[in-house]
């Protein structure tokens, strides 16, 4: 159980590394747009390098453990671990979406460069959402019942 939340908590950090980095990049080359519109630019871009990185290394972490003997798939086990994923990581994403927007629209309107905006925004947010991720997955006991 502490191995899968392991696991778990390593792929969110190497997707949200993966993530700030090319926001912040992403943010400086919109520098000349509106503070809402880079704000919101840079999210998407967040959303989608994270989501990315982050299924690519759960797919390569979690592939046997909804194998059959037979070869198939476990679409049973399957099912039942995704919808807890889906729960977690939705409230989750809820607060970080949130707490990301506000926090970079704030720091650009105060005149931070946008790359650091950027930077610190999604550096705050990853930490609460690290921690709402963590009672979340608790809470709908992911790795409890076998998992």
């Amino acid at each position: 159980m502490l191995q899968a939340y392991l696991k778990l908590n390593k792929n969110v950090l190497i997707a949200f590394t993966a993530s700030i980095i090319i926001s912040a990049i992403i943010a400086q080359v919109l520098s000349d747009q509106a503070d809402y519109l880079n704000t919101t630019y840079t999210t998407i871009v967040d959303y989608v390098i994270y989501f990315s990185v982050f299924s690519s290394l759960f797919y390569f972490d979690n592939r046997k453990k909804y194998r059959l003997e037979s070869g198939k798939t476990d679409t049973g086990k399957l099912k039942h671990d995704l919808k807890k994923l889906i729960t977690s990581l939705g409230i989750a994403e809820i607060v970080y979406t949130v707490s990301r927007w506000a926090l970079q629209y704030y720091f650009l309107t105060i005149d931070y460069d946008p790359y650091l905006a950027s930077i610190v925004s999604q550096g705050v947010s990853t930490i609460i959402y690290m921690i709402v991720l963590n009672l979340s997955v608790k809470i709908t006991r992911l790795y409890k019942d076998g998992n």
